[in-house]
C-alpha cells in the first residue's frame, strides 16, 4: 500500500499526536462506518510513520554505537 505523503512528511511528534487523536475518536466512535474505516486507515498510516522513525533512530544509535566501539577499545589499552 503506498504511503499518504502528507503523512509521510510529518515528525515523529506530529504523526504521534495526530494517532492519539485519531484513536481517541476510534474509542468515542464515529457517526458511520465509513467515517470509522477512514480514520482507521488514518490511524494505521500514522502508526506506520512512526515505526520507520523509530526503525530509523535505532539504525542511527547501532551506527553511532559501533562506530566509537574501536576508539573505545583503544582507548583501555
Amino acid at each position: 500500500m503506498p504511503e499518504n505523503p502528507e503523512v509521510a512528511s510529518l515528525s515523529y511528534e506530529d504523526a504521534r499526536d495526530e494517532l492519539v487523536r485519531v484513536v481517541s475518536e476510534l474509542e468515542q466512535g464515529a457517526p458511520t462506518l465509513e467515517q470509522s474505516l477512514a480514520l482507521w486507515e488514518r490511524g494505521e498510516a500514522l502508526a506506520r510513520r512512526c515505526e520507520d522513525w523509530l526503525i530509523g533512530a535505532k539504525a542511527r544509535l547501532d551506527a553511532a554505537r559501533a562506530a566509537a566501539q574501536p576508539s573505545e577499545a583503544q582507548s583501555t589499552e
